[in-house]
């Protein structure tokens, strides 16, 4: 049937790929126009044309100015935008290019695409997934599904070729998957077992990929050329574009020699240097210490060691530097490192899988894929868990202030719902307006607003402290649905999240909040032990359990290290 393909697509900070299953529910790779497996994620904006891939990352040094990259870093934020000829640009016009240039090639080869799975970070808010769902129904999409990056990396394992070894071992198998992509550092402990995949707990950075493993070697070079020059080629957009492409190329070239050559240019001035894997690792001592801290850190707060990890599985381009993998073998001691899968192709092949997983029981499946494979992916399931901790914002009665009521915690089975009751704030309120929040990947910000449900036209004469009882549902694709109703008179709202771009102001931590629509949590509130799929309900607790984030730390090179060797000079 027309439309109808298992399509899965990994839309990068760095670079993207599309894939589709064929009859014998194998991933296959679409090539891009250029003949690449995968397509940089860079848009370059002409005044009358827009290029994606490989030509508009050439153009960038010639104009940097109309070029933009990353913008996935940047898709939870609604206040962000790239002005190029008067035009405000978005990071979902961005990825809606980039996905649209995949998909036209693609549907040259198995023709029309209305359907793909699409993969985030696990760490992605809310916002972000939405804004990614957007960006596919830009480019031309009529349905978009999303999965967890790590996640798909994981069926990409133990349902592909690469994982037939599993049937030989043990029923119950953990495996941590490490996904350490351009620009996010993905991290899941999944648990496998015959024809189930059930992740046990995520963590992460969405601000810690290769991209920031680039800028600390550039940040070297650009010193020790300013100290030798007393210029900064960082100062200029055209030799920065050039400095970050030599650098691209040369951590690529690390990976797999122990040196590489790197060209800097700038204001007449060229300097060739040599630099050692041992010179980046040094660079980059903090940032390892980043991984390794999330990684450990994943263990002891769930209470677990090395011992109940039976795989170390790695994935994502950035994994290939020689320093992160001797990381992950000096943490996992005995474990074995498993490289089997392909950084660059095995999180877009696990997302066809989930696709071909999500269609196995429709009746057009059959026009796509052979009974073998639909009898395969059919009886295989994933069970995913929340990033982040769900809760209400009340009003802290004492303070004023607002402050998270956790309901759902971080790392709880999906689909999964609770219920809690609270109060109305004064006699006589007319309204109530729940303000839903999730935690902070961050560690300057505890929580992140992301929608409200209101009740209003409340009758006169309640009580202060009347009980509303609320239901927060969170959905297998990670979507929420809150509801609540006064029980004194019946009055109910229920709502899928409202963006938070149609919310008024949301009081940030340390604000005094208004009374008027406020809600409290009462001392003898109920609460609902969370219901969730073929897991122990647990009851619920009021901490935040946020993703482990650590932020931002920059080496530095001291100005007498002797890090750089002159190869030629040309002045």
């Amino acid at each position: 049937m027309a439309g109808h393909h298992a399509v899965g697509i990994d839309l990068g900070t760095t670079y993207s790929t599309i894939a589709y299953l064929n009859e014998h529910g194998e991933p296959v790779t679409i090539p891009n126009v250029d003949g690449e497996m995968t397509t940089p994620s860079v848009v370059l904006f002409e005044k009358s044309k827009v290029i994606v891939g490989t030509e508009a990352l050439r153009n960038s040094i010639r104009a940097p100015q109309r070029v933009i990259s990353a913008a996935k870093r940047y898709m939870g934020d609604p206040t962000k935008t790239w002005e190029i000829d008067g035009r405000q640009i978005t990071p979902v016009d961005v990825s809606a290019y980039i996905l649209e240039s995949l998909l036209k090639q693609a549907r040259q080869v198995i023709g029309e695409i209305e359907h793909a799975v699409i993969t985030v970070p696990a760490q992605f808010t809310d916002l972000s997934r939405s804004r990614t769902a957007e960006a596919g129904l830009k480019a031309g999409l009529k349905q978009v599904d999303i999965i967890n990056e790590p996640v798909a990396a994981a069926l990409c394992y133990v349902i592909g070729s690469e994982g037939m070894w599993f049937t030989e071992l043990a029923e119950d198998q953990r495996i941590l998957v490490v996904d350490l992509g351009g620009g996010t550092y993905d991290l899941s402990l999944v648990s496998y077992r015959k024809n189930e995949v059930r992740v046990i707990a995520s963590s992460g950075d969405l601000n810690l990929g290769g991209l920031d493993f680039n800028q600390v070697l550039l940040n070297g070079l650009a010193r020790q050329f300013q100290k030798e020059f007393g210029l900064d080629p960082r100062n200029d957009r055209e030799s920065l574009q050039a400095l970050a492409l030599e650098v691209e190329q040369t951590k690529r070239s690390l990976s797999v020699r122990p040196k590489a050559a790197l060209n800097v240019a700038h204001k007449g001035y060229r300097k060739t240097y040599l630099v050692e894997q041992g010179q980046f690792e040094k660079l980059s001592a903090k940032l390892l210490e980043r991984i390794e801290s999330i990684t450990q850190g994943l263990l002891r707060d769930n209470k677990l060691g090395w011992a109940h990890v039976d795989v170390v599985l790695a994935t994502g381009g950035a994994s290939r530097m020689p320093m992160v993998q001797q990381l992950l073998k000096k943490m996992a001691g005995y474990k074995t490192l498993n490289s089997t899968l392909s950084p660059d192709l095995s999180i877009a092949h696990g997302a066809t899988y989930f696709a071909g997983m999500l269609m196995s029981d429709q009746d057009f499946a059959r026009s796509v894929l052979n009974s073998q494979a639909i009898s395969k992916l059919s009886k295989f399931k994933q069970i995913d868990v929340n990033s982040r901790s769900l809760g209400i914002l009340v009003r802290n009665e004492t303070s004023g202030q607002r402050e998270p009521n956790w309901l759902i915690p971080a790392n709880t089975p999906l689909p999964a719902s609770c219920t809690q009751t609270y109060g109305t704030v004064i006699a006589n309120q007319s309204k109530v307006t729940l303000r839903l929040v999730e935690s902070g990947n961050a560690v300057d910000r505890d929580f992140v607003p992301v929608g409200e449900c209101e009740i209003s036209s409340l009758p006169p004469g309640l009580p202060e402290g009347s009980v509303i009882d609320v239901k927060l549902e969170y959905g297998a694709d990670a979507r929420v649905k809150v509801s609540a109703k006064v029980r004194k008179t019946g009055h109910s709202a229920h709502t899928e999240v409202i963006r938070q771009e149609s919310i008024k102001k949301t009081a940030l931590p340390g604000e005094r909040a208004a009374q008027e629509e406020e809600i409290i949590l009462l001392e003898d509130a109920d609460v609902s032990e969370i219901q969730e799929p073929k897991a122990q309900a647990r009851v619920v607790n009021s901490t935040p359990q946020s993703g482990t984030s650590v932020k931002t730390q920059k080496s530095s090179l001291a100005d007498d290290d002797p890090f750089w060797k002159l190869i030629n000079e040309d002045q």
